[in-house]
C-alpha cells in the first residue's frame, strides 16, 4: 500500500512535491564488488518520479542480533517512473546497510521519497565535470543521464582506494560521459593530480560547471578553481539524518553565504547545495 505525503507544510512554507510512503518490492540486490551492492526495487510511479540528487528514507530490516532504530537516508542511483523502479548503490558499513544486504527478490522494503532538492542544469552549459569518490559516485550517476538528455557533455572523474572499488564507470560511459579513474593504489588520486586534470579540462573549454560528492579534499580543490575561473558548482552533502523531512534539525550544517555563516538542514535545504557555500 502506498500513502501520499504532502511536503508543502513540512519544515517551511516553501513548495515541495509530494513523496510516497510505501512498501516497495525488491527486484534484485547484488554485490558489484567487495564493498558495494546494487539494490533495485519496484514501487509506485510517484515514488519513482525522482530528480538526480534527491534521496529516500529506507526502513532497513534488522540483521540478526541488531536493531537499526532510524531509517537510512539513501541517495538515488536510478529511477524510472515508466517501469516504476528505483535503484540504490550502497556500501555495507553499519547495522542498517547490513540489514539491506539481507534482502532477497520478492522481499518488501518500506521507503519514503523522493526527498530533498537535487541537481540543477543550466541550458547554457555545454560541458560539465563530475568529480566523485566512493559512494558519492552513486549520487552523480543520474545527473549524467539528465545532462545527456539535454545535450550537455559530461567528464566524470571517479576516485576510489583501489581500481576494483571504482563504481559507476560503466553507468557513466553508457550515458555518454568521458570517464577518468584515479585511485590511491595507483598514486593518482591526490588533490594535486586531480587539480591538474581539472585545469586541463578548463583550458580545453570542457568545464562550464562542477558537480561533486564524496570527498572533502576534492571539494576544496574544485572550490579553489571555481573561484579562480568564475565557475559555478554544486555539491551533494552527506549527513546523518533522522526524519528526512526538515522537522527534527538533526542534519544541520554550517554554510558560508555571502560571508555570513548560516545553518541549513541537509535534508530540506539540500542535499544538493551551491558548491561555493559549502564548508568541507
Amino acid at each position: 500500500m502506498s500513502a501520499v505525503v504532502d511536503l508543502s507544510s513540512a519544515g517551511s512554507s516553501a513548495f515541495r512535491p509530494r513523496a510516497a510512503e510505501e512498501r516497495a518490492e525488491v527486484i534484485s540486490n547484488l554485490a558489484v564488488n567487495g564493498e558495494y551492492r546494487h539494490l533495485v526495487v519496484a514501487c509506485s510511479e510517484l515514488a519513482a518520479t525522482a530528480a538526480p540528487g534527491q534521496f529516500y528514507q529506507l526502513l532497513c530490516p534488522a540483521p540478526s542480533g541488531e536493531a537499526p532504530f532510524l531509517r537510512r537516508p539513501m541517495s538515488l542511483y536510478g529511477a524510472d517512473p515508466a517501469v516504476r523502479r528505483v535503484e540504490f548503490l550502497y556500501k555495507v558499513t553499519g547495522a542498517g546497510t547490513r540489514g539491506l544486504a539481507t534482502l532477497l527478490p520478492g522481499d518488501g522494503l518500506q521507503l519514503l521519497g523522493p526527498l530533498g532538492r537535487g541537481y540543477a542544469l543550466a541550458p547554457v552549459w555545454r560541458n560539465i565535470v563530475a568529480v566523485g569518490r566512493g559512494a558519492g559516485l552513486a549520487t552523480l550517476g543520474p545527473m549524467a543521464q539528465a545532462a545527456k538528455a539535454v545535450g550537455i557533455g559530461v567528464t566524470a572523474i571517479l576516485s576510489a582506494r583501489r581500481p576494483d572499488l571504482v563504481v559507476s564507470d560503466d553507468l557513466f560511459r553508457a550515458r555518454g560521459a568521458t570517464v577518468l579513474t584515479v585511485t590511491d593504489t595507483e598514486g593518482n588520486s591526490g588533490p594535486a593530480h586531480v587539480e591538474r586534470i581539472l585545469r586541463g579540462l578548463i583550458a580545453e573549454g570542457r568545464c562550464d560547471a562542477f558537480f561533486t560528492c564524496g570527498s572533502s579534499r576534492l571539494l576544496r580543490v574544485q572550490q579553489g578553481l571555481a573561484r579562480e575561473f568564475g565557475l559555478p558548482g554544486q555539491v551533494a552533502m552527506e549527513q546523518q539524518m533522522a526524519c528526512g523531512l526538515g522537522m527534527c534539525f538533526c542534519c544541520v550544517r554550517d554554510f558560508n553565504v555571502a560571508g555570513e555563516i548560516v545553518h541549513k538542514r541537509v535534508c530540506w535545504d539540500g542535499p544538493v547545495f551551491d558548491m561555493l557555500e559549502a564548508l568541507p
